[in-house]
């Protein structure tokens, strides 16, 4: 005599019900934190203190003082609506800069870079890089004879 499988079991009901909890939901956007504050608390600190948060290297590059180039480069992207370009990658990036859009040179050509919160205090130089990987072909393309030899597996 064959079982007869019943549709509506428990079993069934509570397989279902962990399929349905472990399926992807829509992921909600986290909130973004910089060593504990939200952008709009770090846009709302006077200057002295946002220095205090960023990285030690940043920190001494605005406390030094700018020099004339970052100086300029500084107003115009604090008050930017515009994609502004530029050649000076060692400017570090603070709150007010988010949202904004550089080109930044990288020794050939002008990298667009959106600045998002994540890129705080970092320097504008690291989103626009310099070098390229090699792309190699195959094995001893142009090299020496012996080197052409490819066993058979």
């Amino acid at each position: 005599m064959a079982k007869k499988i019943i549709a509506g079991s428990a079993k069934a009901s509570r397989r279902k019900s962990r399929k349905k909890a472990s399926a992807i939901q829509a992921r909600r956007k986290k909130e973004f934190l910089y060593r504990g504050f939200t952008l709009e608390e770090l846009l709302a600190m006077p200057f002295d203190e946002i220095l205090g948060l960023l990285p030690a290297r940043a920190r001494r590059t605005y406390l030094r003082g700018l020099n004339y180039e970052q100086q300029l480069l500084f107003d115009k992207l604090k008050d930017a609506e515009a994609p502004v370009r530029t050649h000076r990658r060692d400017l570090p990036i603070i709150p007010q800069f988010v949202g904004k859009t550089v080109s930044i040179y990288n020794g050939r050509e002008f990298k667009d870079v959106e600045i998002k919160p994540e890129m705080i205090g970092c320097f504008l130089g690291e989103f626009a890089p310099t070098r390229k990987a090699p792309q190699h072909s195959g094995p001893g393309v142009g090299a020496t004879r012996s080197s052409k030899f490819m066993p058979l597996k």
